[in-house]
């Protein structure tokens, strides 16, 4: 029985409530009547949709036990130690092993209902498919927000390149960092931040993509989710804070004056004498290339460092979504109805998709989490076309 349904029997009672003369006989209490009692249906009809969504996922879970628990009697969540790995946790590490993160990726897995014996000769149970993913449906992917997103994504006309890519890390951030505080707000059941080591005790974006953190001896190693949200933030705010990659001072160019007559006034024969140099400068500075950013004085490593933020604050996007849409963002009622928690944080993965596909930031191997909810608002536009395009897709330049 659909919610749907359940809304025409509701409509059909308030029909023949109608017909039977329940309703007051005069016009005002009859049309006050039947409005509160559509009210009513539809409120219902909300409530059932949740009650049938909590059901599903209810009776997924509950199956999923079930067949994981077949084997060996050992429940899922007791089969990784609470910080991932057997390596320090990365929290009591100095802050120069925050080195840059990398992943693995690991191939869709297959999932044979039966279980197999490893070397040791104990039972191992296999995969099952996941729960089902409510967020990527349609009904779903809707937006808190109206507009098109392309003038907030695409550079100003008078603006730097460099400049602009600086302060779309920066806004991406700001709004990033605000969706990450309500995962970590305490459950006053539990004691517990949502996010906690226990219910995310590696970081991942479902079961098939799950990401790792080199260490000092770059190594990759797999750590708790709240761990690896933590280094992130560090290692995300270390950055944009460092002036040497994100400079703040204006590059002011003072090019040569020269008279226009007298002794002084080079002819077009005489050949101008460049400034001087010095044999310490970088290569690329004395070769004389390119580079994103250059013109306002962004290191040559800037475009890359850009890339690198955005495909870290993807993987906190891809983690939040598969991992508590749910609980907390399904459930947050927003101050400005319709939208709500879940709207609003589409809007804020729209705004932060479209720059990165806009100025290829990010590759289709660090979408795949999360590619099935961007071809749905590719194909209904809420991702413009030109971003989905690639329209100013950057391509470094190699000598």
């Amino acid at each position: 029985m659909t919610a749907q349904f359940v809304y025409k029997w509701f409509l059909a009672c308030i029909q023949e409530r109608s017909k039977n003369g329940e309703y007051p006989d005069d016009r005002v209490g009859y049309k006050q009547a039947r409005t509160l009692d559509t009210r009513a249906a539809k409120a219902f009809r909300g409530v059932y949709e949740d009650f049938l969504i909590r059901r599903e996922i209810a009776e997924n879970l509950r199956s999923f036990g079930n067949r994981t628990n077949k084997g060996n009697g050992t429940a899922p969540g007791n089969q990784q130690k609470p910080n991932g790995s057997a390596t320090s946790s990365p929290t009591t590490a100095s802050p120069t092993n925050f080195n840059s993160p990398t992943n693995i990726t690991s191939p869709n897995p297959t999932y044979p209902s039966s279980t197999m014996n490893n070397d040791n000769g104990f039972a191992e149970p296999q995969l099952e498919p996941e729960p089902p993913k409510f967020f990527f449906r349609e009904k779903f992917a809707k937006l808190g927000v109206k507009g098109n997103f392309m003038p907030l994504a695409a550079q100003p006309k008078n603006v730097d390149l460099g400049d602009w890519l600086a302060s779309q890390c920066h806004e991406q951030w700001r709004v990033l960092e605000k969706l990450l505080e309500c995962v970590k707000e305490v459950d006053t059941t539990t004691g517990e931040p949502l996010c906690n080591r226990r219910d995310c005790p590696v970081m991942s974006a479902g079961r098939a993509h799950t990401y790792t953190w080199l260490n000092k001896n770059k190594d990759p190693i797999k750590v708790s989710a709240p761990d690896y949200i933590g280094m992130v933030q560090r290692w995300i705010c270390g950055k944009l804070g460092n002036t040497d990659v994100f400079p703040t001072d204006p590059v002011y160019s003072a090019p040569a004056d020269y008279f226009s007559s007298g002794l002084d006034t080079p002819s077009a024969t005489t050949p101008i004498a460049a400034g001087p140099t010095t044999s310490a400068a970088p290569m690329a500075i004395l070769a004389g290339h390119d580079w994103v950013g250059k013109s306002t004085g962004f290191p040559e490593s800037f475009f890359n460092d850009c890339k690198t933020i955005f495909r870290q604050m993807f993987r906190l996007y891809a983690h939040i979504y598969h991992s508590h849409w749910l609980d907390p963002f399904y459930h947050i009622q927003s101050q400005n109805p319709p939208s709500s928690g879940w709207t609003d944080l589409n809007s804020c993965f729209v705004h932060f998709i479209s720059v990165s596909k806009l100025f290829g930031l990010l590759s289709d191997r660090d979408m795949e989490p999360m590619q099935p909810l961007i071809d749905i608002w590719i194909a209904n536009g809420s991702i413009p076309a030109e971003a989905a395009a690639g329209a100013c897709v950057i391509v470094p330049h190699v000598q």
